[in-house]
């Protein structure tokens, strides 16, 4: 028997560079030989072994990460193992780094595809692991699709985004404060169903006998289908245990308020089935680190991209997941950037990877939406004056290109402010309760008679003949401007606007006899698409110059911002007279819109063009405007809103329809176990983070670099996303609703699942202690489910019959 061979290394020759791993050939034994698979078992021991499968000589001895400080970020590939040292409280004396090859220490453990199947059996053996989430699947439709078209009338929500598959089905333009790609869906939807697009879908009203509203409802339910297998797969990417991916499932599965928005025509399905694919999407490509710039590395980070696109396109609240996204992508740079094995070449391409994929590709993705948005709406519709005047000038129905092109005194015109979100200058005959008292100037964005003007010359002018000789406006001419249906006159003076206080009043005042030098406005020219600068424009002409009115006796300039008229102005935008000389300013630029004069020709399309870039800069500024305006109104209770306080701890449910004795009742509400087993994890993650920080402080161990690795991996992008998702809503001014926590509850789950795996499923309990602990959750879960089921499936009959369902004294459940 030959005695063991004994290796000596006696150093590198001076000036020989160290050799490194790629130096060598590394020759794997055989699957069958006994050497290899007594050195995968003994490795797969080391690595994988419990912290508490230990005897009692090691059980204070166990290999830990150096801490979160080492490389146990979400990425934690070019990472150093240590060799630990130790004394009999467990302590680690001291460590000495030795690197190791690269590899992703966190997510799922990377195994080699099988071999090509060679029977039925051997296929269906082979895929076994993808029959739980089928399973799932299955289960999801018969929730998804149970009784969905029960309520024939149009609930909560659906009189708002139901009308979007009126207007794409018309291709009326229809001004949103979403973006498009949701609202083309449920055009889409409304197509394939074989809806006419001719319901109004008012709030209550039952549907017409040609309006297939149970097969647009599935439509949008399918992507509620899809949520049940993307929670399984991320979860099985984030390299849970099966124990935590069936709990994953079954929440995303059971869980009363995802099922409940997801069975209407509504646009939170797509929102979350988006959400839910960017973080699988994610998951994915951090598993594939370990192999930069393969096809799959570049494939899923490129599908990450796509999905970060759509989730945006869908709702702005999309960039809270696309932020999550950001911060793993600047952590995920931050390690290589540390790493000094990495080449400046390959630091360069993976920077431009994610600039490309994770940057660029999402704003092509949400820019093609807009193209395709203004593609397929190309007719005049009830939101088209939200646009700018040239973009209305081309859709089909607008009789815009045929304004005569140039301006002269005598004519009938209509201004549009040019700010963005700016409307058309407007007055009524209603009197400002405040300041002068004289007739109320706004801002508004619908088409009437109230819009029209007319331009006449100075009162000391010589008299004008309508009939005479045309005069044309120029840059520098002294104006009126007359309200067409009341005779008043745009006019201005030292009182305080009613909102901008530190800007004057505009009003209307006196008639076709009456007036004085206060209604005298003084013409400016900023530019011309057509004719170009200030310098260059010889005439005004319609939908092309932008202008500026300055005040005559004030200098001060007409104004339309975003500031919003109470009540008594019907929330219309206020006109004021701003004491600021901005040439900049764009909320002081006008342009006449609509142009009316007998006595001038037509003018021609061809003279006006719209830029995609500029209608897709107005339109999204237009929509964060509107979104903005979306503030809570005092002078009435909305007794469907709820705070962000109320979310986590389900305060608060929402009733989504009319709650007669008589009707099918639906009540926006999850379920309890969830939300308050989510909530809860989240607090425990908190101060688990912080026991497992003190003690590595004192150099306790109780992880192995791997594990430490996981730990903090999922843990950041549960609690990041939940985080992410949540308080942005406290520091926003509108609105909110029970719904808008619905993707942030997704996090809270996948916490409460990771923690339950760390402590349970992962650790050293017996099986039977598993099979029970898992019981006990998924009969909680389900139990739950079952019990709330009504609230998404619908309620009939009086809702005092149903007992039971009131386990908060907040929710407004019952009647009283």
């Amino acid at each position: 028997m030959r005695p063991p061979q004994v290796q000596i290394d006696f150093g590198t020759p001076p000036g020989t560079p160290p050799r490194t791993s790629s130096d060598f050939e590394e020759i794997p034994y055989p699957a069958t030989h006994p050497s290899y698979n007594k050195t995968a078992q003994s490795y797969k021991h080391e690595e994988l072994l419990p912290l508490h499968h230990m005897n009692e000589d090691t059980s204070t001895r166990r290999r830990v990460a150096r801490g979160p400080g080492s490389s146990g970020g979400f990425m934690s590939g070019d990472e150093h193992e240590s060799e630990m040292h130790y004394d009999d409280d467990g302590k680690d004396v001291y460590s000495k780094l030795r690197p190791t090859r690269s590899r992703v220490g966190s997510g799922r453990v990377h195994r080699p595809p099988p071999p090509p199947p060679t029977s039925i059996s051997e296929f269906i053996s082979q895929n076994l692991e993808h029959l739980p989430p089928v399973i799932y699947t299955l289960l999801s439709c018969w929730t998804r699709f149970h009784k969905i078209g029960r309520a024939n009338t149009v609930v909560w929500d659906e009189a708002h985004f139901g009308k979007f598959g009126s207007h794409y089905l018309k291709r009326e333009f229809y001004f949103d404060v979403h973006p498009p790609l949701g609202k083309m869906l449920v055009g889409l939807a409304g197509l394939l169903s074989g809806y006419n697009g001719h319901f109004e879908f008012q709030s209550g009203v039952v549907y017409n006998e040609d309006v297939p509203y149970v097969a647009m409802r599935v439509m949008m339910a399918t992507f509620g289908v899809a949520l049940v297998p993307l929670g399984w797969y991320t979860a099985v990417e984030l390299g849970m245990s099966s124990w935590s991916c069936h709990l994953v499932a079954l929440m995303v599965l059971c869980d009363v308020a995802w099922l409940c928005i997801s069975r209407f025509i509504l646009l939170d399905s797509m929102l979350l089935f988006f959400t839910f694919a960017t973080v699988f999407l994610l998951t994915k490509f951090h598993n594939q680190q370990y192999q930069s710039f393969s096809f799959d590395w570049w494939m899923w980070l490129a599908f990450t991209g796509i999905s970060i696109g759509c989730v945006t396109s869908v709702k702005w609240i999309g960039l809270f997941v696309t932020a999550v996204v950001g911060l793993y992508t600047i952590e995920d740079l931050w390690e290589k950037f540390g790493d000094l094995r990495m080449t400046n070449r390959d630091q360069i391409r993976h920077w431009a990877a994610r600039v490309l994929c994770l940057i660029i590709l999402p704003i092509l993705v949400y820019m093609l939406s807009f193209k395709l948005h203004f593609l397929i709406l190309n007719h005049s519709g009830p939101g088209d004056s939200t646009m700018s005047s040239l973009f209305q000038a081309h859709l089909v129905g607008n009789d815009f290109g045929k304004n005569p092109r140039e301006i002269a005194f005598g004519s009938k015109i209509t201004l549009k402010g040019m700010g963005w979100g700016g409307g058309l200058l407007h007055s009524h005959v209603q009197s400002y309760p405040v300041g002068s008292g004289q007739q109320q100037v706004t801002c508004y964005h619908y088409k009437d008679d109230n819009n029209h003007w007319a331009v006449l010359p100075t009162w000391e002018a010589p008299e004008y003949n309508p009939n005479g000789e045309l005069q044309f406006l120029q840059d520098g001419d002294v104006i009126r401007l007359q309200h067409v249906p009341t005779t008043r006159h745009l006019h201005s003076h030292a009182v305080a606007a009613p909102v901008t206080k530190l800007n004057n009043e505009v009003s209307g005042y006196g008639n076709s006899t009456v007036g004085d030098f206060h209604d005298y406005w003084v013409v400016e020219v900023v530019d011309d698409i057509n004719q170009g600068t200030k310098e260059h424009v010889t005439k005004i002409h319609s939908l092309t110059t932008r202008l500026r009115f300055k005040h005559q006796a004030l200098g001060c300039y007409l104004y339309a911002a975003n500031a919003v008229l109470p009540q008594w102005g019907f929330k219309q935008l206020e006109v004021s007279c701003t004491k600021e000389n901005d040439p900049e300013d764009m909320h002081t630029y006008w342009n006449v819109e609509s142009h009316w004069n007998d006595r001038l020709p037509p003018g021609d399309a061809k003279f006006y063009k719209s830029p995609f870039l500029r209608d897709f800069w107005h339109l999204n500024v237009a929509m964060m405007t509107s979104n903005n305006a979306l503030i809570p109104d005092p002078d009435k209770e909305d007794i469907l809103a709820s705070s962000p306080t109320d979310w986590p701890w389900l305060r608060l449910g929402l009733r989504m329809c009319g709650w007669g004795d008589n009707q099918t009742k639906y009540y926006l509400l999850g379920t309890p176990v969830i939300w308050w087993g989510g909530t809860a994890s989240l607090i425990v993650s908190v101060i688990v983070l912080g026991v497992y920080l003190l003690r590595h402080q004192r150099k306790y161990v109780d992880m192995t670099p791997q594990q430490w690795d996981h730990f903090l991996y999922v843990g950041k992008i549960a609690g990041y996303g939940w985080f992410l998702h949540y308080f942005p809503f406290f520091i926003m001014g509108r609105v909110t609703y029970l719904h808008h926590y619905l993707p942030t509850l997704y996090f809270s789950v996948l916490m409460l699942a990771h923690l339950l795996d760390h402590f349970i499923f992962s650790a050293r309990w017996k099986d039977s202690t598993k099979r029970v602990a898992f019981g006990v959750c998924a009969f909680l879960i389900v139990g739950n489910f079952w019990w709330f089921r009504k609230m998404a499936w619908g309620i009939d009959g009086p809702i005092n019959d149903h007992w039971g369902l009131l386990w908060r004294k907040t929710w407004n459940i019952y009647n009283a």
